[in-house]
């Protein structure tokens, strides 16, 4: 009996925002665009030059799979999240951002000590959003963070790339695969990063296995993982993996492939202020309209929706009204 619309499983991260300019990069020695794992003493020290140069622009809950649980639990889903968080103020915060959400967890009160995740997120004037991240606690995310019970009572698994980084995670993925497989819950995941794909590109094949049932990620991601310089090059190469996949655009909307056909999604012409979070949202506003039994058409029209959104503000995450705004613009 399904009990979960989906379980995900991912990197229990609190997001610190900034609002920097391209010089940043160049004087710090960071590649823009991509999400680059630091220790936690040289993101210290960056976090206060950032502040100091610039002023923190905002803090949220953050982490990929957990921004799209969250989509999901505000659409009106029901959702388990697997993570994990240290005994520290910033795991009491993490905790409170998911507060009343409907997600359900594997963390109790009792949690161990240590540093829980930080991300430093600083965006430039073009909305691209780059990510300095210390996995703190979350590297040791493994096998004793899943909860099978709740895997075999949902219609989807949802697994983010960034677990690929630790090698405990990468083992607790292929075990949840291999579970899901078993129960006959479908796999989703998503490449999160092009970063993942360029430097981790083994352990990414390692989660898409000999497939997986659905699979999102961005242009860039698609062509870096099938080695092409084309989309239509890229698609034909997903199609070899994954029985069905979205592939977001952009400003350009997205492209879908159902299993059988392709169809684009037609973007939303919003100001562009923050892409982080942007194809979180894809994801979790996806999987919500799968869940209610929706079409790939449907289903990519709320997502591209709720993305919109999300780009045209500061943060990942949207308010409970306005997924309820998405919803009702769309009639459904």
């Amino acid at each position: 009996m399904e009990k979960y619309d989906v379980y995900g499983i991912g990197n229990a991260l609190v997001d610190k925002e900034f609002e920097v300019d391209d010089q940043f990069f160049l004087d710090a020695g960071i590649e823009k665009g991509f999400m680059t794992l630091i220790d936690e003493n040289k993101q210290q020290s960056l976090l206060e030059l950032l502040i100091e140069r610039y002023g923190l622009k905002k803090r949220a809950g953050g982490g990929s799979a957990a921004n799209s649980m969250f989509a999901l639990s505000q659409f009106g889903a029901s959702v388990f999240y697997s993570c994990k968080v240290a005994n520290d103020e910033a795991g009491h915060f993490y905790m409170k951002e998911l507060g009343d959400h409907n997600i359900e967890t594997n963390l109790g009160l009792e949690r161990p000590d240590g540093v829980t995740g930080r991300c430093l997120v600083m965006v430039t004037p073009d909305a691209e959003r780059t990510m300095l991240t210390s996995l703190g606690i979350s590297e040791t995310v493994s096998v004793d963070e899943l909860h099978y019970e709740a895997v075999s009572q949902s219609r989807y698994v949802y697994v983010e790339g960034y677990l690929v980084t630790s090698e405990s995670a990468k083992s607790a993925v292929l075990d949840l695969k291999r579970h899901a497989r078993e129960a006959g819950v479908k796999f989703a995941m998503t490449f999160s990063d092009p970063a993942m794909v360029e430097y981790f590109r083994d352990g990414v094949n390692e989660f898409i296995g000999e497939g997986v049932d659905l699979l999102f990620c961005n242009e860039k991601e698609a062509m870096l993982w099938s080695g092409t310089d084309t989309l239509d090059a890229a698609c034909e190469a997903l199609k070899g993996k994954a029985k069905q996949f979205a592939i977001t655009l952009g400003a350009k909307g997205a492209k879908l492939f159902d299993g059988e056909r392709y169809m684009d999604v037609a973007p939303h012409h919003v100001r562009a202020i923050d892409s982080n979070g942007a194809g979180d949202m894809f994801s979790g506003a996806f999987l919500y309209g799968l869940s209610k039994g929706y079409d790939f058409e449907t289903c990519g029209k709320i997502a591209s929706l709720a993305s919109s959104l999300v780009v045209s503000q500061f943060g990942p995450r949207l308010s409970p009204e306005q997924h309820r705004e998405v919803l009702e613009r769309l009639g459904l």
